[in-house]
């Protein structure tokens, strides 16, 4: 363990940036607290303001975002209301009706804007996961409501004494024009705090703001005094840990629109938030978080496992051998794993994933060098993660199994890639000959591909003289964020976006919300053709270039809001429509929809204008029969397949993610391991028996409380409308609202347009399933004609798969027969690996292959020991008892060289053997033995790689073997080259090489 822990002088690299004082662990409660468990300090929080105040309590959001590609992990309270502050939200939805709000929400801080990772440990207050607890108001109360029932919160609930509170709020910022919240200083002079306890801060301190755009307003936050008794008022928002921020009070009132200014928010909002751990510390007493009961059952189960001294809270240089340092990070990171695993997001390769792999990582390297607790360990701390935070949220209970196998399986992959790293390392600096700055390439392809820690692989480096180019990783890393900045910004598209002040106005002027119901009319006409009927509207409004027109003119690209519509607009992970509409009047001039979305209860219609388009024109809108059709078989089809991975994987099988469009379906869910060809094939026979039953597909409005009661009911972690859709195949959606039936059958709450009967799926092919990441499986299948199209392809690669392995069980009489045998193998398996074919087909293929690419194998290893046993006769012939042999051999590949120099010295021990052989191509094969006898006086790398850099070219290898290549036109020159540089070599040898 010792070269993995680096802990000598590496561990002081490691470790020793954290600030350097003392941490004090205990701290006298102040007289007039009441004794507070973390429990009850968010129960009296959601209590106070659900039963004194009328919030509504909300269930805290998975820490995965919903539908929101700007953030990695849910990192405020406010983040699952942003559709309310933009003015985006659903008018249907329940959260639309959302007036006064409290929860304690889960959040993590680690990667992208807020990133606390690198912090934690260092200090006792930093964390990648914690419990925000918050208060919010939509269009209700506002800044005098919000201060008081702060303010009665923690004096009265709390018993925190007001001495010890002081306030700070907005104290303007004249380059902006911004004056001072004197309203916010007014309301806690009111209320007889103290006048050197409310203190102005500018806008770094006290203006909060959502993004670079967006609802932002002044701030008044809380701060809380440790020590009491005194005037600690300088100490405020000098980061003292002393006195600490508690509470963060938001007043949106403002919108900083896109070229920086601010206008007033049509609706005064109030965001509260204030970190549970913190106020836990305050409540109980203590200096660190890390000593209250959020903490400390984790501190203790690590100490029962860790070889170390117990845990004493030290920070910085008293922190002797980073031993607490480590206790923190662990107990803080495994909190975040088990949090984020049980909502759905699994160690991986990018984004949120990729961060959490960093995380597990972390921890597995703290505990093992650090705490040298035994390999496994980490998964053991989840039970005790789960007692602690498991009564607020349910599901670290239900899911404690799984999370501890996914951080298992994670670990002991990791402790591979470090294995598998170290052999990469020392192969590289191998080769490397006398520079001492480690390739970047392969330093960034270690880091990226395999997870190996830059500071690990750093200190390594260190101990061995050898530099880590820091400037070369800093450009791939920043080329790197570049790409994926690009990528997240071409996944969001172009579509336009109406901002929260256009959403207001457009309701000022009483622009009704879409009525979009016309997109689930169609019906089957005659031989069983699906008609759709065109749709009669109102244009009602016009934004382009942000800004709400009375008219657009030919050319421009603008949003389309009308009245009533046909089109799908993108949403519950099926595609927009596509198609036009035609002004009445002018049936020729068509107006192409490119792209539809939703916001607010408005559907857009984004085109580009072909005539002058005005507010009042009637238009008729026709929608891509083929493309939505196509949309249609796919959602169908993916019930099915949702309702058939239970039935064959069990009840445990959760959806993770789907996206539905005309070509192909995607359907991410959760699952250990990879599906079997015996799964796989159970689960497409599953759907195909429901396709040939050809049963109704039944759908219908139903308030939400009643949907959510049905049972085999399947929902994702969605804000749905109220009433909300309900699908059901085979079964009456009353029947299941009045529980008249017990038939298992697939039931969801959606919104996509579905198929009237399952029949018109025709066919169903899983083309594709793969792990995105341990215990998320990825399924991507075709249907109808692409389904059939998938088969044939498959039957044909199965019989041209058949036909070689007769022809190689029929004996490979040549080294060329076996080498193009060889060659056919490859080449078929990249076809099976390419083409569309069913999934479970490809794996019994690709098994198939590979025994045969091994049976080729071991033909051309025959073929080349024979074809190599004949050259080295030639050689003992002509070189009978010398002890050095230098000499050129016709041979097609290094492989039959290396035999041949290999058989050779077999017979002829002692021989100091180089082989090379000119190609048609002009290159040189050189392949190089030596005794072991040998080792200290000429090694066969440095043989080698002086022979092939003689020619221009570059070699590798061992001590006793090697081999290279070059190019020379010289052959005779090289081959005199490289017995006097042997000679030279062994001049000591006695007798003299001959």
């Amino acid at each position: 363990m010792a070269a993995f822990c680096g802990l000598s002088k590496s561990s002081n690299l490691l470790f020793n940036n954290a600030s350097a004082f003392r941490g004090i662990r205990t701290f006298h409660s102040v007289p007039g607290y009441t004794e507070f468990s973390s429990k009850k300090v968010r129960n009296v929080f959601t209590d106070f303001f659900k039963e004194k105040y009328g919030h509504r309590l909300v269930p805290s959001s998975p820490v995965k975002p919903r539908g929101d590609p700007s953030l990695l992990f849910v990192n405020a309270g406010m983040n699952q209301f942003k559709p309310i502050f933009l003015g985006t939200a659903d008018p249907r939805s329940e959260m639309a009706q959302f007036r006064r709000v409290v929860n304690s929400q889960k959040c993590v801080r680690a990667g992208g804007k807020h990133n606390d990772l690198e912090d934690v440990g260092r200090d006792v207050y930093h964390h990648t996961f914690f419990e925000m607890l918050g208060n919010w108001s939509f269009g209700d109360y506002f800044k005098e409501e919000a201060c008081l029932m702060a303010w009665e919160l923690l004096t009265q609930a709390y018993g925190i004494p007001q001495d010890r509170l002081y306030v700070t709020y907005f104290g303007g910022d004249s380059a902006l024009g911004l004056s001072s919240d004197e309203e916010s200083r007014e309301i806690w002079l009111s209320m007889g705090i103290e006048s050197d306890h409310v203190l102005p801060f500018g806008l770094k301190d006290n203006f909060w703001e959502m993004g670079e755009t967006g609802p932002c307003g002044p701030c008044t936050e809380i701060h809380y005094d440790h020590v009491g008794g005194r005037n600690a008022a300088a100490l405020v928002n000098r980061d003292s840990p002393e006195v600490v921020e508690i509470w963060n009070l938001v007043f949106m009132q403002y919108n900083r629109e896109a070229d920086g200014r601010l206008r007033t928010l049509p609706q005064h909002n109030v965001d509260t938030g204030m970190g549970l751990e913190r106020l836990v510390t305050v409540l109980q007493g203590k200096r660190s978080n890390y000593d209250t009961d959020l903490f400390t059952p984790i501190l203790g189960a690590i100490q029962k496992s860790s070889k170390g001294p117990v845990y004493r809270g030290l920070v910085g240089e008293a922190d002797v051998g980073n031993i607490d340092m480590a206790y923190r990070v662990v107990a803080d990171h495994i909190r975040t794993l088990s949090v984020c695993i049980a909502d759905g997001v699994y160690p991986g390769m990018s984004g949120a994933a990729l961060v959490l792999r960093r995380i597990l990582r972390r921890a597995v390297r703290f505990s093992l060098e650090v705490l040298q607790t035994p390999p496994g360990f980490l998964a053991g701390l989840v039970p005790t993660v789960a007692h602690i935070l498991g009564d607020a949220y349910p599901e670290l209970n239900r899911e404690t199994n799984r999370i501890m196998d996914i951080i298992t399986d994670n670990e002991v992959a990791f402790l591979s890639s470090l294995k598998q790293g170290r052999r990469v390392i020392d192969r590289t600096l191998q080769k490397m000959e006398n520079s001492r700055v480690f390739p970047v390439g392969v330093a960034w392809s270690l880091h990226r591909n395999l997870g190996f820690p830059l500071d690990l692989l750093g200190l390594m480096l260190e101990e061995r003289g050898v530099a880590m180019d820091t400037e070369g990783l800093d450009k791939l890393a920043m080329k790197n964020a570049r790409h994926k900045a690009q990528t997240q910004q071409s996944e969001l598209g172009s579509c336009v976006e109406l901002d929260v002040h256009t959403v207001a106005e457009l309701q000022r002027r009483g622009v009704p919300a879409t009525e979009d119901s016309p997109k689930y009319t169609y019906r089957l006409g005659e031989g069983g053709k699906y008609m759709f009927s065109p749709c009669q509207s109102t244009v009602l409004a016009l934004y382009c270039d942000r800004s709400l027109v009375t008219e657009v003119e030919e050319g421009r690209r603008c949003a389309v809001i009308l009245n009533q519509t046909c089109f799908y607009a993108e949403q519950g992970g099926q595609a927009h429509d596509q198609g036009y509409f035609i002004r009445e009047g002018q049936q020729d001039v068509l107006f192409p929809v490119e792209n539809v979305q939703t916001a607010g209860g408005y559907v857009l219609h984004e085109v580009t204008v072909a005539e002058t388009l005005r507010l009042g024109d009637q238009v008729q809108l026709f929608v891509d029969e083929a493309q939505r059709l196509a949309c249609m078989v796919k959602h169908t089809a993916t019930h099915i397949l949702n309702f058939a991975l239970r039935r064959v994987l069990g009840d445990s099988v959760e959806q993770r993610g789907s996206h539905v469009a005309a070509n192909r379906l995607r359907f991410d869910f959760s699952f250990k391991g990879t599906l079997t060809v015996k799964q796989l094939q159970e689960i497409e026979q599953t759907i195909k028996d429901i396709i040939q039953r050809n049963e109704n597909v039944y759908t219908e409005e139903v308030p939400l409380k009643l949907a959510k009661r049905i049972q085999g009911l399947r929902t994702m972690d969605e804000v749905y409308p109220d009433p909300v859709r309900v699908v059901s195949v085979g079964v009456p959606v009353d029947c299941l609202v009045n529980s008249q039936t017990d038939q298992q059958t697939s039931i969801e709450l959606c919104c996509g347009t579905h198929l009237l009967r399952t029949g018109e799926v025709k066919d169903f092919v899983i083309v594709s399933e793969r792990q995105l990441v341990k215990g998320i499986s990825r399924i991507i299948a075709v249907t109808e004609e692409q389904a059939k199209e998938a088969r044939e392809a498959g039957h044909t690669l199965a019989q041209e798969v058949d036909s070689l392995t007769m022809r190689l069980e029929s004996g490979i009489p040549t080294l060329s027969d076996a080498q193009r045998l060889s060659k056919e193998v490859g080449q078929l398996t990249d076809a099976v690996e390419s083409t569309a074919v069913p999934q479970w087909q490809r794996r019994e293929l690709q098994t198939t292959l590979k025994t045969l690419q091994r049976t080729a194998n071991t033909a051309i290893r025959k073929q080349e020991a024979k074809e190599a046993a004949k050259k080295v006769q030639t050689l003992l012939t002509e070189h009978g008892d010398k002890t050095l042999v230098v000499d050129t051999v016709d041979a097609d590949s290094i492989s039959v060289l290396m035999k041949v120099a290999n058989q050779f010295c077999d017979k002829s021990p002692g021989v100091f053997t180089m082989l090379l052989s000119q190609q048609h191509s002009g290159k040189v094969l050189c392949a190089c033995q030596v005794p072991k006898s040998s080792v200290g006086i000429l090694s066969a790398v440095d043989w080698a790689v002086a022979v092939c850099n003689h020619m221009s070219g570059n070699a590798g290898g061992s001590v006793i073997v090697a081999k290279g290549t070059g190019s020379t036109s010289d052959l005779e020159g090289v081959l005199k080259w490289a017995q006097e540089f042997a000679k030279s070599k062994t001049q000591k040898l006695s007798p003299p090489l001959r």
